[in-house]
Order: C-alpha cells, then sequence, then structure tokens
C-alpha cells in the first residue's frame, strides 16, 4: 500500500468527470484507489510496481512547477517567430518565448529548438492568463 497527499483542489482533476480519471487509472493498474476530502490518497495492491504506476499517474495529473526549479522536457511545438511548447510532465506544457532562448538575439525559434528535441528550461512563473512560463536560457 502506498499513502500519498495532495492537495485538496486537485481531488476533482484526479477524480475526473464522472470519475472516468480514477476508474482509468484503476483499470491500468489494477489498483485499488481511495481518496479523502483532505487529500490523502490510498492506493493498495498486491503488485508494488502497479501502485508505484498509479502514484506516478497521479503525480503527474496533480503537477506543479516550481518557480526557478530546473525542469527536462520535450519540444512539443514550435511557433517561429513566438516560442516553443516544451512538456514539463505528460500534458503539461509550458511555453519558452523566444526572447528567452538564447544570450543573443534569436531570429526564429528553429534555430535553436525543434519538435522532439530535449532540453533543459527553468520554470519561471504563470502570467496573468494562468500559462506557464519558462526560459531556455541562462540556466545555472
Amino acid at each position: 500500500m502506498i499513502q500519498m497527499k495532495i492537495n485538496p483542489d486537485k481531488i476533482r482533476e484526479v477524480i475526473g468527470s464522472g470519475g472516468k480519471v480514477i476508474q482509468k487509472i484503476t483499470a491500468d493498474t489494477g489498483c485499488k484507489i481511495d481518496i479523502s476530502d483532505d487529500g490523502s490518497i490510498f492506493i493498495a495492491s498486491s503488485d508494488i510496481e502497479a501502485c508505484r504506476a498509479a502514484r506516478k499517474t497521479i503525480e503527474d495529473i496533480v503537477f506543479e512547477p516550481e518557480v526557478g526549479a530546473l525542469y527536462y522536457g520535450e519540444v512539443k511545438r514550435v511557433i517561429s517567430n513566438l516560442g516553443a511548447f516544451v512538456e514539463l510532465a505528460p500534458g503539461k506544457d509550458a511555453m519558452c518565448h523566444i526572447k528567452d532562448l538564447e544570450f543573443k538575439r534569436t531570429e526564429k525559434v528553429e534555430d535553436v529548438l525543434n519538435v522532439g528535441d530535449k532540453t533543459w528550461v527553468k520554470f519561471t512563473g504563470i502570467d496573468e492568463k494562468g500559462r506557464w512560463n519558462i526560459s531556455k536560457g541562462p540556466l545555472p
């Protein structure tokens, strides 16, 4: 059995509409999953690897990056004159604006990054519209 705690505000995301998300996790892993209103989650199975897989799926759903932290992600989409979208966690993309790609002026994103590239980025924050922003350079 694995016990974990999440932000109670994220419980809805883990359960999903009509319980679809939690039912899929249960079906995929074979684990029994109980969620309390305080954000406590209990994952039970006779197979510890199944429990770990369920925990990883839940962690990916509730993932929230920390400002200033470094993440290794894959470039999922490029807009030549705007920037690149890098996946920080499954289904969680952040935007790296063209001005934040390198120390020098960049004419087009493809000069630095292309779809499928893996790169280190720094999480710089969330803008007023709720979008995640990252920077590729300078990194420590």
